[in-house]
C-alpha cells in the first residue's frame, strides 16, 4: 500500500513536470513549477510590470504557464498588429475557458461617483436591450450591474484559475461558487425581462434587442440555428459586461484625472466656453470643434489602459508568430498596455498629457498605437457607442461643473485595481455648478 502511494505521488509529480515543459519552437519564458506554473512570479494586484520585465528578458512574444495551461503574451505595436490585423483571421478564435463556459451554462457635498456612473452607463445598455431605463432608486438594474462588476473582478482571480486547472475543486464549496451564484441572479433578471417581452411582443415592430432576437428565433430558416433563448442570455450578459464595465471605468478614471490635474480641466472648460458658449446644446459632432477636449478624453483612455490585457485570443489552426509555432487553441494575450505606454510611440508615454493626441498646430491626431478597442476581426463591436458615451458624459460634466478633490490631507490615488479591467479605487469628488442654465 505504501509503495502504491509513493508510485502515485511520483506519477503525479512527473505529470506536473511534463505539463510544464514547453513544446518545440514554443515562445520562451521563465521556468514553471509543476501544477502552479508561473503564478508565484506575478504580482496578483497588478501583474503588468512583471509582464514588461518578462518581455524585456524573453522578447515581445513569450509564454507563461498558469497552472498547467500555457499562455502566449504579445507586446509591442508591430506584433500586436500582426495578431489582430495581418493574421486576424488565424487568431480570431477564443481560448477555451472552463470557468466561463460553466457560467454560460448556468446562466455639492463630496460624493462617490461610482454608483451614479454605473447606473447611468447601465441604463444606456438597458435602453438598447430592454427598451427602457430604470430609475436610479430602482435596485433591479443596480444589483445586476454590481453583480457583473463583482464577477469581472473575480473571474481572473486565483479561485477561478484553480477551477480551470484542477477539476477536483470544481464541486467544492470554495469562493468560486460566488461567481456562479452571481451569474444565476443575473440570468434570473434576464429571464424576467424576457417573459415580459414575450407577453407584449408586437410582431414586425421590435422595440429593442430582445424583440428583434425573438423575431429571429421564430423565422423558419433559423430553426436549428444558434438563434435560441440560451444564446440570447449569453449575448445579453456580454452586452452588459462589455458595454458597462469598460465605459464606466474609463469615465471614473476621467473624473479622477480631472481633479488630479485641474489645469487640464480648466483648459477643457475654456475651450468649450469659447467654442460653444452658454446656450448651445452639446452634441457628439462637437468633438471635432473641440480638439483639446477630444485629446483629453483620448488621453484618459490611453493613460488608464482600462482593458489592459483585453480578452484572450486563440489560433484556429497552428500558426507562426515571430518565428515561433503557436498551436491551435493556445491562449494568446495581447498586452495593450505595452503599446499605450510605448516610448517609441508616444511623446509623453509615462505622464498624463493631452499633447500625445495633438500636433504642433494644436489639431487633434490619433497615433497608430492607440488601440483601446482592439483591431481586426475581433475589434470591439461597441466602439462607436463607447466613443459617443465617453465624449457626451465627460464633456457634459466638464461644461456644467467645476470638479475638485475634497481631501486636502492626501493626494488622489492613481494606483489601479487589477481585474479583467483596470479600475480606480473608490474616491469622492466635489462638484460646483459653473453655469446655472446648464443641466447635467
Amino acid at each position: 500500500m505504501a509503495l502504491f502511494s509513493w508510485l502515485l505521488i511520483i506519477s503525479f509529480l512527473l505529470y506536473g513536470f511534463w505539463k510544464s515543459f514547453r513544446p518545440k519552437n514554443f515562445p520562451p519564458g521563465p521556468w514553471a513549477l509543476p501544477f502552479l506554473g508561473n503564478v508565484l512570479q506575478l504580482n496578483k494586484l497588478n501583474p503588468l510590470k512583471d509582464l514588461e520585465k518578462f518581455a524585456k528578458k524573453y522578447g515581445p512574444v513569450f509564454s507563461l504557464y498558469i497552472g498547467g495551461i500555457p499562455i502566449v503574451f504579445v507586446h509591442g505595436l508591430p506584433l500586436i498588429k500582426e495578431v489582430l490585423v495581418v493574421k486576424g483571421t488565424e487568431f480570431a478564435g477564443r481560448p477555451n475557458n472552463t470557468f466561463i463556459n460553466t457560467i454560460h451554462k448556468k446562466k455639492g457635498m463630496p460624493f462617490d461617483p461610482f454608483c451614479l456612473i454605473d447606473n447611468a452607463v447601465g441604463n444606456i445598455i438597458s435602453t438598447l436591450v430592454f427598451g427602457k431605463r430604470f430609475q436610479y432608486n430602482n435596485s433591479s438594474l443596480t444589483n445586476v450591474v454590481d453583480l457583473i462588476h463583482q464577477n469581472t473582478a473575480m473571474i481572473i482571480g486565483p479561485w477561478a484559475w484553480l477551477y480551470n486547472i484542477l477539476p477536483l475543486v470544481r464541486g467544492l464549496p470554495l469562493p468560486h461558487r460566488t461567481i456562479f451564484s452571481n451569474s444565476e441572479k443575473i440570468f434570473a433578471f434576464f429571464r424576467r425581462e424576457l417573459e415580459e417581452h414575450k407577453a407584449n411582443l408586437n410582431p414586425g415592430k421590435p422595440r429593442d434587442f430582445i424583440d428583434a432576437y425573438l423575431e429571429e428565433i421564430e423565422k423558419p430558416e433559423n430553426k436549428g440555428s444558434s438563434f435560441e433563448e440560451e444564446n440570447m442570455f449569453i449575448v445579453m450578459f456580454d452586452l452588459f459586461a462589455a458595454g458597462s464595465e469598460t465605459t464606466a471605468r474609463t469615465i471614473q478614471w476621467g473624473l479622477l484625472y480631472l481633479v488630479t490635474f485641474p489645469d487640464i480641466q480648466e483648459n477643457c472648460q475654456s475651450e468649450m466656453d469659447m467654442v460653444l458658449g452658454n446656450g448651445a446644446c452639446l452634441k457628439y459632432e462637437d468633438q471635432e470643434k473641440l480638439p483639446y477636449t477630444n485629446a483629453v478624453i483620448h488621453e484618459i483612455q490611453r493613460f488608464s489602459s482600462v482593458p489592459a490585457l483585453g480578452i484572450g485570443h486563440a489560433p484556429i489552426k497552428d500558426t507562426q508568430l515571430s518565428g515561433y509555432t503557436i498551436s491551435k487553441g493556445t491562449t494568446v494575450i495581447i498586452n495593450f498596455a505595452s503599446i499605450l505606454c510605448d516610448k517609441s510611440q508616444w511623446k509623453y508615454p509615462s505622464e498624463f498629457n493631452p499633447s500625445n493626441f495633438l500636433n504642433e498646430q494644436g489639431e487633434f491626431m490619433k497615433p497608430e498605437a492607440f488601440l483601446p478597442f482592439s483591431a481586426g476581426p475581433r475589434v470591439c463591436l461597441g466602439e462607436n457607442m463607447a466613443r459617443m458615451e465617453l465624449f457626451l458624459f465627460l464633456a457634459t460634466i466638464l461644461r456644467s461643473f467645476q470638479l475638485s478633490w475634497p481631501d486636502e490631507s492626501k493626494a488622489p490615488d492613481l494606483t489601479p485595481q487589477y481585474g479583467i479591467t483596470l479600475s480606480p479605487s473608490h474616491f469622492k469628488v466635489s462638484l460646483k455648478h459653473r453655469q446655472q442654465n446648464e443641466q447635467l
